[in-house]
């Protein structure tokens, strides 16, 4: 069966912050000059939003250039920040930081808690408004290339694979989706991104991108014990002064509490679990008098992208951009990119529409993009904040001196800072490291990876190719098991590997249950010997965050 063929000007790959501005940014513009522009957006998600999770915190200065009467038109921003903290905890304390020593990246005033999930779904009600046609469930899994090597548009995957590689009754072939332009807006670590960095080696003249994960829950709390707009972050225990991670905690509306914790993938125990060390930051008696008597109500996880200004890669390929968190926009110190990911969108949409409207067939490079985004206050931001993510591998103490200082000079400093290493190449060996004892989940404030995946609502179809996929099958048990104790087992948040021994306990095999799999990209990130190569699975499938 032939893939059936569909024509756009403008095809974005992801409904995220940046997909959805871009859409937005093509139509009103469009509107604005009279010119008629046709815009299809594809959701990998079963819905939009159904894989998008953030902390998060809004500022809405993207969103105020985006739509100004975003209030009126309904947008979910319902808690406005009513008092923020930053906390350094030792295993029994918490001691505050007084606001005055610390820079403006790190106040809140004007900000918002939010849903980055709902205010996705609500940017793709606008955009739909607008005539965006926007498609969830479908997969952008190909990159579709004209002859002269320009970027052609994307295909979705087939549908009805069987486990075996072969149709099914149920198969259905990939949809192709020709544009002018080709807008990747896929998130971090997004598959169609990392083969047009290779195609047109995008990442020739930046550093290495360094990334961390993002553990998150939602609790509903007992009413007397929550405060709506409350914001804390801090560092500290239960990490190792090596390690470089963080909490935050923000009180919603409705008794809701977003809790969650961010580890560096550049850590250096092959022992260490994210996930182990966020259940045992629950347990902080600052923190567990909040959850006690209250109920978590959902579970995800999602890789970040911390290299900052010196990280982000050409932005453009002949045909099209890499806009969003695909390229890296994240302030963090700030810990924020929903706004940095919505400009670059609309930069990127400016271009694309400029060069629409001068008659342009796409074969070129939106080299109007890059050139708005270094004149723009989001390149100013970031360069402010270039070296606080470098300094900060340097250990914890040594990070939060110099990056204070960095930003108090308010980037000034004459040196660009570079990271070392890529976050694969970071881990000692198991007999160079110390094995870390986690306590067991009580199931009270604590929990297990797989009750957690189950409050996630993710779901595989069984009957596919697992989209988890080992360039050599060997590398988990004759490699990464004897130098590593294989840390598959241990980073990945969802339980997708394992390593599995005989009645014995011998011959061990490793084990991946992609049905777990939230999509986090972890594993595509963190194996020493970048072995696991992850891809997209039938379109629809995965978690599906409710208010993430």
């Amino acid at each position: 069966m032939e893939r059936e063929s569909m024509e756009y000007d403008v095809v974005i790959v992801g409904a995220g912050p940046s997909g959805l501005s871009a859409a937005i940014r093509l139509k009103q513009q469009a509107e604005a000059e009279g010119h008629e522009i046709s815009v299809c957006v594809l959701e990998k998600g079963s819905e939009v939003g159904a894989h998008i999770l953030s902390g998060a915190v809004l500022e809405p200065r993207a969103l105020n250039e985006l739509l100004p009467d975003w209030a009126e038109r309904g947008a979910p921003l319902h808690t406005p920040v009513s008092r923020d903290e930053f906390l350094i905890l030792s295993e029994r304390g918490a001691r505050k930081m007084p606001g005055w020593m610390l820079p403006p990246e790190s106040h809140n005033h004007g900000n918002y808690i939010i849903s980055l999930g709902n205010l996705c779904r609500w940017l793709g009600e606008q955009a739909e408004a607008m005539g965006v046609e926007i498609y969830p469930g479908f997969a952008a899994a190909e990159v579709l290339y004209h002859e002269d090597g320009s970027v052609k548009g994307v295909a979705t995957g087939d549908m009805g694979i069987g486990s075996d590689g072969k149709p099914t009754d149920l198969y259905q072939p990939g949809m192709e989706l020709h544009a002018k332009y080709t807008l990747i807006a896929e998130g971090v670590r997004g598959s169609l991104a990392k083969m047009l960095f290779q195609k047109f080696d995008l990442r020739a003249d930046c550093q290495t991108q360094t990334f961390g994960i993002g553990l998150k829950e939602l609790w509903e709390v007992d009413p007397s014990k929550h405060e709506p707009g409350l914001v804390s972050h801090g560092v500290g225990w239960p990490l190792d002064s090596e390690t470089y991670g963080g909490f935050f905690l923000y009180h919603l509306e409705n008794n809701q509490v977003a809790v969650g914790f961010v580890v560096a993938l550049d850590y250096r125990n092959p022992y260490l679990s994210p996930f182990e060390e966020f259940q045992r930051f629950k347990t902080h008696p600052r923190f567990r008098p909040l959850f006690e008597g209250g109920t978590r109500i959902a579970y995800g996880a999602r890789a970040i992208n911390e290299g900052g200004l010196q990280s982000i890669p050409k932005l453009t390929f002949p045909g099209g951009a890499i806009i969003g968190c695909s390229a890296g926009f994240l302030n963090v110190p700030k810990i924020k990119g929903i706004h940095g990911a919505m400009k670059s969108g609309m930069m990127a949409a400016d271009a694309a529409f400029a060069a629409l409207k001068g008659g342009a067939e796409g074969h070129d490079e939106l080299t109007a993009y890059p050139a708005a985004f270094k004149a723009s206050w989001l390149h100013k931001e970031l360069k402010i904040v270039r070296n606080c993510r470098p300094w900060f591998a340097r250990g914890r103490w040594i990070g939060m001196a110099m990056a204070g200082l960095e930003m108090m000079l308010r980037g000034k400093t004459p040196w660009t800072l570079k990271h070392r290493h890529a976050d694969n190449e970071c881990l000692r060996t198991a007999k160079e490291s110390t094995p870390i004892e986690y306590p067991k989940p009580d199931g009270v404030v604590t929990f297990d990876r797989l009750s957690s995946v189950y409050l996630s609502n993710t779901n595989h179809e069984e009957n596919q190719p697992p989209h988890l996929k080992l360039k050599n099958p060997a590398v988990p048990i004759a490699v990464n098991l004897p130098q590593f104790a294989e840390p598959a087992q241990r980073y990945c948040p969802a339980g997708v590997y394992e390593v599995a021994y005989d009645d014995e306990g011998k011959n061990p095999r490793f084990v991946i249950n992609f049905q777990n799999c939230v999509h986090c990209k972890t594993c595509d990130i963190k194996d020493p010997t970048q072995n696991i190569n992850w891809t997209v699975p039938q379109g629809g499938d995965g978690p599906n965050y409710p208010n993430m």
